[in-house]
């Protein structure tokens, strides 16, 4: 073809040898261009981008450097900007057809004649980000934190930014460099606070909970705050960052401010809930958390009076756990498992409205399933937790993924908000499962369970997470149950909780939504624990080695004003007795609560001892061995710390109560065979804890029993329970179709 008769058809197959990868032949059509029209500098352009692309990248840098070498500075300008806007429009193409590792390397050079246009260094982070090749040095090797910096008027595509930042907060949330980078931005955001506010409140909530690093998640709020200091969406949330990591003033605070900015009803509930939750957690605010509660209450009633049907999903998910702490405070399950019933029939109503749709397909396509189901397959069981990894809920549910009989059932997992770094247990249970699916999404997670044609799910969760309850409430697999994380839900799409004889009286019939399914000893049963080796000593403590140790290790919210009298009363009753105080909580505020109680009961605040969290687990569980007794709280038990003090065969005393949260230390104890320090009264609470600490004989025996009954009581055999479980199962299923 002849060059010179006809260039626009040179041109074109030029560009079509380019596009199907024949860089030789293109190059070859553009060398001789440049041979008849020299002075085109667009010949030159893209014959360097096609030598670019064929790994001679010097050579490309040589064809353009020679096209421009004899130009004015005003012509340079102008070509550059010629050879960029080709460049731009390959990387584009690449971009689009996911060729990443060659648009990046053709950013790279667009950086090299215009090292400061963010628009492309931000296109190249993105790139590494795709390539997996990102690390924070790139944000200081591009110089993108100090290009913002420099001119807070620099016009930037302001959508192509929060795209970067984005993708950075997901790929390197935890990077100092990410915060670096969002400063940066803040000055260039004025006027777009609502997109940004897109951007950075599902990254600190991913940051706070999946990755466990709320003191991280709480500078993205403080930073996003600097320029909406009343948007309530992230001063809710950010409440619960400052109390997550042990800031609890700064956290009841910014839960005060948050409530006093909010006028709904439903977004007051929430409001209240995060002061309460606050103060709780913090210990030793019980009289203004008592206060807050009963308001509390006061506003929930209103609200199921109201029974309001246009609510927001963002309203209803809030509303789920807003009665959460009420069973910590006080033991009436009648009062509080009416109310929780009704909130939850008004969550569900709102559902079935705004979620219309995908409910009626679950419901019709579940029955259509039952009618062709045969009775011989197995069943499959879908696990919903956020907490399948170093967690209570974790150790304790490990054991039925263990044991379970593969032959006849299969164990999907469905984690929720849970994407840890590194999790040796997390990991675990995924090589547990015949399928696991991860998502944050409450869309997303229950159309994958009704897919996947899950017969039986599990909530392990209850309303400890909003998530969970919304995928139950919209009812995805046939039977839908809650067992291990809290009490019952009382979600009205639940059929089962899973119970036993002990943990919930006959009465409790009366007073659940949902079916209470019994198994014949224990609702929970584990092998055992992992023991390390002990970090603390007596000589430590500067405690004699004669004393009597009593010991309580309870996050702030479980140390309820009058358990911890009667636990005063015991110290003070057993002379030469210290009392060992641990557990998640501010460290001032809980001093002072003892302090104040001790002058009244008239105690040596010397024989209080305050012990800080430990790094692990398995070296908690082995210091619990310094401890002569174990004094339980009320009315909210212990649960992983009973099971673990029974493990470490060390006495306990435990308050029975009504409620489920204050009868488990008591279904545990009875399943390991031990009934001494099961008190049924407040008197018998301190006979119990005084007995135990002058009656070292008596220890010893039950020590001994507890030792002796790891072989033989229900509670440690998790191989049988789970056989328990499964039977549950099978007649849950087979009761479902028989209907």
């Amino acid at each position: 073809m002849s060059f010179l008769t006809a260039p626009l058809e040179w041109h074109n197959l030029a560009t079509r040898y380019f596009i199907k990868g024949n860089y030789a032949q293109a190059a070859s059509l553009y060398e001789q261009a440049i041979t008849v029209e020299y002075d085109v500098k667009s010949h030159y352009w893209h014959l360097g981008l096609i030598l670019l692309l064929q790994g001679q990248e010097v050579e490309a840098q040589t064809t353009w450097f020679m096209a421009m070498v004899e130009g004015e500075p005003e012509q340079v300008e102008l070509w550059n900007r010629e050879l960029v806007q080709i460049l731009q429009i390959e990387a584009e193409r690449r971009e689009e057809t996911e060729e990443y590792t060659t648009a990046c390397k053709i950013r790279q050079q667009i950086k090299e004649f215009l090292p400061a246009n963010i628009e492309n260094l931000v296109r190249l982070i993105k790139l590494s980000i795709k390539l997996e090749t990102y690390t924070e040095e790139d944000l200081f090797v591009l110089e993108i934190v100090e290009i913002l910096q420099s001119d807070p008027g620099l016009e930037v595509d302001f959508n192509l930014l929060m795209q970067g930042l984005k993708s950075i907060l997901e790929y390197a949330p935890l990077c100092s460099s990410s915060l670096k980078l969002l400063e940066a931005i803040l000055p260039h955001t004025k006027n777009n606070t609502n997109k940004l506010l897109c951007v950075l409140l599902p990254a600190a909530v991913d940051i706070a909970y999946s990755r466990r690093q709320p003191a991280i998640a709480a500078k993205i709020g403080e930073l996003y705050l600097s320029l909406d200091s009343k948007n309530t969406e992230f001063l809710g949330h950010l409440a619960s960052f400052y109390q997550n990591y042990g800031e609890y003033d700064k956290g009841i605070e910014t839960a005060k401010v948050f409530y006093s900015l909010v006028e709904e009803s439903p977004d007051k509930i929430y409001a209240n809930r995060q002061v309460i939750r606050g103060l709780t957690s913090a210990g030793g605010y019980w009289q203004e958390s008592y206060s807050a509660s009963l308001y509390q209450e006061s506003l929930l009633s209103s609200l199921i009076e109201d029974n309001p049907l246009n609510l927001s999903q963002a309203r209803i998910l809030r509303l789920f756990n807003s009665n959460f702490f009420t069973p910590y405070l006080q033991d009436k399950p009648r009062e509080f498992r009416s109310i929780q019933n009704q909130l939850m029939q008004v969550c569900q109503n709102n559902i079935e409205i705004y979620a219309k749709k995908q409910l009626e397909q679950y419901n019709q396509g579940n029955l259509k399933r039952k009618k062709l189901a045969l009775l011989t397959k197995k069943i499959k069981i879908g696990y919903l937790s956020h907490c399948l990894r170093t967690h209570s809920v974790g150790w304790l549910s490990r054991w039925v993924f263990q044991h379970h009989d593969r032959d006849k059932f299969e164990i999907n997992t469905y984690f929720v908000n849970t994407n840890p770094s590194f999790d040796a247990l997390h990991e675990w249970f995924i090589s547990q499962c015949d399928k696991t699916y991860k998502s944050n999404s409450i869309f997303n997670t229950a159309e994958q369970i009704y897919q996947d044609e899950v017969d039986i799910l599990i909530d392990l969760d209850s309303i400890t997470l909003d998530t969970t309850c919304e995928i139950m409430a919209r009812k995805p697999a046939p039977i839908q149950v809650t067992w291990l994380g809290w009490d019952a839900s009382g979600i009205p799409s639940v059929d089962y909780f899973i119970a036993d004889p002990y943990v919930l009286p006959e009465s409790a019939e009366e007073y659940y939504s949902e079916k209470i399914w019994r198994l014949p000893q224990t609702y929970i049963a584990v092998d055992g624990f992992e023991v390390s080796v002990p970090s603390i000593r007596r000589d430590q403590l500067d405690i004699p080695s004669d004393a009597v140790i009593y010991f309580s290790g309870q996050r702030g919210f479980k140390r309820h004003p009058d358990i911890a009298r009667l636990q005063l009363k015991i110290i003070k009753e057993v002379p030469n007795s210290y009392f060992l105080i641990k557990g998640t909580a501010d460290e001032a505020s809980i001093k002072n609560f003892f302090d104040q109680l001790a002058d009244e009961e008239g105690i040596d605040c010397d024989r209080f001892r305050f012990l800080p969290d430990v790094h692990s687990e398995a070296v908690h569980r082995a210091n619990l061995g310094i401890a002569d007794v174990v004094l339980d709280t009320y009315p909210y038990n212990g649960a992983t710390t009973t099971l673990e003090t029974l493990w470490m065969c060390i006495p306990l005393v435990t308050r029975v109560g009504e409620q489920f949260a204050a009868r488990n230390s008591y279904t545990m104890m009875m399943n390991a065979g031990i009934t001494e320090g099961i008190a049924w009264t407040d008197e018998e609470y301190i006979e119990w804890g005084v007995r135990l600490g002058k009656d070292a004989a008596l220890r010893q025996q039950i020590s001994w029993r507890m030792r002796q009954s790891r072989q033989t009581a229900p509670l440690w055999n998790a191989k049988q329970f789970t056989c328990e479980m499964e039977k549950a199962y099978e007649q849950m299923w087979q009761k479902y179709n028989e209907q």
